[in-house]
């Protein structure tokens, strides 16, 4: 997602929509190739499973339609604080970081179907994913909902609006249908929930009055509201902190490597660098852990 002040709504939404498009592309380059240099640990290394050893490179599957975790460049290359948090890490593991573009809802499949060595996308660690891939936390979000400036939404008195959320997201398949089920527990009208493909598209609708409200992760919804000046504002605080997961296959050595990358860049202060550099150190953590939903 680009969204620049200067420029009108309008042609917000169309370079949004334009962006929002998913290819089967492919960007591999150096690890910290978004500016960050670290040195290798070889402590870390040498869990590294012998495959991806000797290939030299992390296969990611990513969604960069997730600004600014991740989201993509003018030439379509996946950047964003969760990008450079990888750079990093391949760096302390002498990898390159190989970024393949994805639907958000077939990563975690091509992962467990052996395409992708790794999820890298904003992954809301949880019991049910729990049971299908590992995750290796290194950040909490809450959830956060936005409206249009000047319409005033309470995410806890929501019932009869239109949302929008990112299709199969926490927000889709969770929050909101929760939210909405009170509702019409108490007898009032459902929440309707109004799903798009990529986050810029239900950031979109809101924008455009298409949806009364946004749900989304909070770091992308702040994002969202300072990007977009004057056309979004917050609705009430964020709420549902929980911890975002790198996903690896079940029982995947690589999750310990990637564990002990991880606090390897948390301990020598480029973890808070690039946090800081993007505004989003309030979900920081200072110990990398696995599986924190189920462990927590």
């Amino acid at each position: 997602m680009r969204i620049r002040y200067a420029i009108p709504v309008l042609a917000v939404v169309t370079a949004l929509a334009l962006s929002g498009c998913v290819n089967n592309e492919t960007a591999t380059g150096p690890s910290g190739s978004s500016g960050t240099t670290v040195s290798k640990d070889a402590a870390a290394a040498a869990l590294l499973p012998d495959k991806i050893a000797k290939a030299g490179k992390l296969v990611i599957g990513i969604d960069p339609t997730y600004a600014p975790n991740e989201y993509k460049d003018a030439n379509g290359k996946p950047i964003g604080w969760e990008v450079e948090l990888m750079d990093a890490v391949g760096g302390k593991l002498g990898v390159k970081t190989d970024y393949r573009v994805a639907k958000f809802d077939s990563i975690i499949p091509s992962i467990t179907g052996g395409k992708y060595n790794l999820g890298l996308s904003s992954f809301t660690d949880n019991p049910a994913r729990e049971k299908v891939v590992d995750f290796v936390n290194y950040y909490t979000a809450g959830i956060q909902w936005a409206s249009a400036a000047g319409k005033t939404v309470d995410p806890d008195n929501a019932c009869g609006l239109k949302v929008a959320v990112q299709a199969t997201t926490y927000e889709d398949t969770d929050e909101v249908p929760a939210k909405s089920k009170a509702c019409e527990d108490a007898g009032k009208p459902a929440i309707q929930a109004v799903k798009f493909d990529t986050q810029d598209q239900a950031t979109n609708a809101v924008a455009l009055g298409q949806a009364d409200a946004m749900s989304a992760d909070s770091p992308v919804t702040l994002y969202a509201v300072a990007q977009l000046k004057g056309k979004l504002q917050l609705a009430g605080k964020s709420f549902e902190v929980a911890p975002y997961g790198v996903a690896v296959n079940k029982g995947d050595k690589l999750g310990k490597a990637l564990q002990k990358a991880f606090q390897s860049i948390v301990d020598d202060g480029t973890y808070k660098k690039i946090l800081d550099k993007w505004g989003v150190a309030d979900g920081g953590i200072d110990t990398i852990t696995i599986n924190a939903a189920a462990n927590g």
